[in-house]
C-alpha cells in the first residue's frame, strides 16, 4: 500500500477534534497536522491520534490500517468531563474525507476484536 512520501515519517501524534464527548456510529473527528491530507484521505496509513472531545477531555488513540474489515480507531478507556466512564473500544472508520488541510474521519460500528 503506497504512502505519501512524508506519511510514515511525519510527526508521531496528530490532533483530532471530535464534535461530541464520546464516539458513536456517525460521529466525526477532524484530523489535523498531516502534511498531505489529500493522500491520507485517499489511502490512510497508521498514525497515533490525540482525540480532543467537545468537553476538552483528551485521550490518545491509534488509527490502524490493513485490518481485515478496514481501518480502525482503537480508543482506550477514558472519563468524560461530566464523569461518565467510557470503556475502551475499537471502531471501524467508515469514511475519510479531506476538508481543506484536515481529514474528517467518520466513525462506523464497533470493530470485532
Amino acid at each position: 500500500m503506497p504512502h505519501s512520501s512524508s506519511g510514515p515519517n511525519e510527526a508521531d501524534t496528530f490532533l483530532a477534534i471530535c464534535g461530541h464527548t464520546h464516539l458513536f456510529p456517525g460521529a466525526r473527528c477532524r484530523l489535523q497536522g498531516l502534511s498531505d491530507p489529500r493522500a491520507f484521505a485517499a489511502q490512510p496509513w497508521p498514525v497515533e491520534v490525540e482525540l480532543r472531545f467537545s468537553d476538552d477531555v483528551v485521550t490518545e488513540a491509534r488509527l490502524r490500517t490493513g485490518e481485515g474489515a478496514g481501518p480502525v480507531l482503537a480508543v482506550p478507556a477514558y472519563t468524560t468531563g461530566a464523569g461518565a466512564s467510557i470503556d475502551s473500544r475499537t471502531w471501524l472508520v467508515r469514511e475519510f474525507a479531506r476538508t481543506g488541510d484536515e481529514v474528517e474521519l467518520t466513525v462506523g460500528s464497533h470493530a470485532v476484536t
